[in-house]
């Protein structure tokens, strides 16, 4: 059985139980249990009409658990008011639950799980596999979530530039347990760029894909990070690149540039060149400088600086870099990289150890003391 076909169906479900009166918390937990129920009993024997399948299972989870909280008589109210029997309503409710699930009142950690539940339908157990964490501990940050945004109506979400900004975090949460949650990032940004037709929506979409791209390249044995200018990129996904670079050319035609569109052309300028030599350096500034213009963000004047170090030499790079705070997270790296190139290799070896230090991911640390132990060797004659 394809098990991403009952997970798709899970907001409209969520959204048809709403209607019906049900909360979003509770509609959200019976909905879950019908899901697990379906990728049980599914593969033995497939309903005719999956949906309706599933708004029946769950609704009657939810009038079970109605009927257990006799006190409250809202929830008796709930349980008289059961519909008949017949076909769903054609009505897709994803894109609202999208926005509810990125409230602005939901810290990230929190909107990134809701939204994984809510929307990409993967059980409590999933999600904390996903994130390395247990599974009590993703239920509290779930629960806490819902109660964050109980009471609010599907009709007063978060921006769109929210939802893109949970989807971006799911995508760079990594992968672990069960679950890529890169590749769940993908599906569910696929579904956001149909529903919407906005740009930077399909902005998003082509920066994951051409990122996604390069997965298999990016480590080596052992989990041993490998950087972009020693991958093998015969190990690229073509397919991917080609369909990024295709998403992203039809959001550039609608002329309403955003960050996202932004970063993925500079991905595609990577995407597109043989080599690191090979690439686009000097188009890829101008992008960056695009970014800035959009962003004004200290991470992308630091990137700038090292692609500037690549189109106009080392010497132009440390100009640029020392307009950047120095405390900002992988600058010493940056800079490290940009005084080896200019020739200074003492200075970058101390720099490398200082970034090494700093490092958040014992994959960078190791790379970074690798690099400042490269550097301090004498060169080869």
């Amino acid at each position: 059985m394809n098990t991403s076909l009952p997970r798709d169906l899970v907001p409209a479900v969520i959204g048809v139980l709403v209607r019906r009166g049900a909360d979003f918390a509770s509609a959200e937990d019976a909905v879950q249990e019908a899901l697990i129920r379906a990728l049980r009993t599914w593969p033995d024997d497939p309903p005719r009409d999956p949906k309706g399948w599933l708004v029946a299972a769950a609704w009657h989870r939810f009038l079970d658990a109605a009927r257990a909280e006799a006190s409250r008589r809202g929830r008796e109210l709930a349980v008289e008011a059961e519909p008949a029997p017949g076909p769903v309503p054609a009505r897709d409710d994803t894109l609202r639950l999208y926005f509810l699930c990125a409230h602005p009142a939901l810290p990230p950690n929190q909107a990134v799980a809701l939204t994984l539940r809510a929307v990409g339908g993967l059980t409590t157990r999933q999600i904390a596999a996903a994130h390395l964490v247990p599974e009590a501990t993703m239920a509290q940050r779930i629960s806490r979530a819902k109660r964050r945004i109980a009471g609010l109506p599907l009709d007063r979400p978060g921006g769109l530039a929210t939802v893109l900004r949970v989807l971006y975090l799911v995508f760079n949460e990594g992968y672990g347990g069960d679950v890529d949650l890169a590749a769940e990032a993908i599906r569910l940004a696929r579904r956001l760029a149909a529903l919407t037709g906005e740009p930077e929506a399909a902005g998003l979409l082509a920066l994951m894909l051409l990122h996604h791209a390069r997965r298999a390249s990016r480590t080596g044995p052992g989990g041993r990070l490998v950087p972009l200018a020693e991958q093998d990129r015969s190990r690229w996904d073509t397919a991917l690149i080609t369909e990024g670079v295709a998403v992203l050319q039809g959001a550039l035609a609608r002329d309403r540039l955003g960050e996202y569109q932004a970063q993925a052309a500079i991905a595609a300028l990577h995407a597109d060149a043989p080599s690191t030599a090979a690439t686009d350096w000097v188009q890829i500034v101008e992008w960056y400088d695009e970014l800035l213009a959009l962003t004004a963000s200290p991470v992308v004047r630091l990137n700038r600086a090292v692609a500037v170090g690549e189109a106009d030499g080392a010497p132009a790079g440390l100009a640029a870099l020392a307009e950047v705070d120095p405390g900002l997270p992988r600058y010493a790296a940056a800079a490290a990289y940009l005084h080896e190139r200019a020739g200074d290799r003492a200075r970058a070896a101390a720099l490398y150890a200082e970034a090494a230090r700093a490092a958040t991911s014992v994959p960078e640390r190791d790379h970074l003391t690798r690099e400042a132990a490269r550097v301090r060797r004498p060169p080869r004659s």
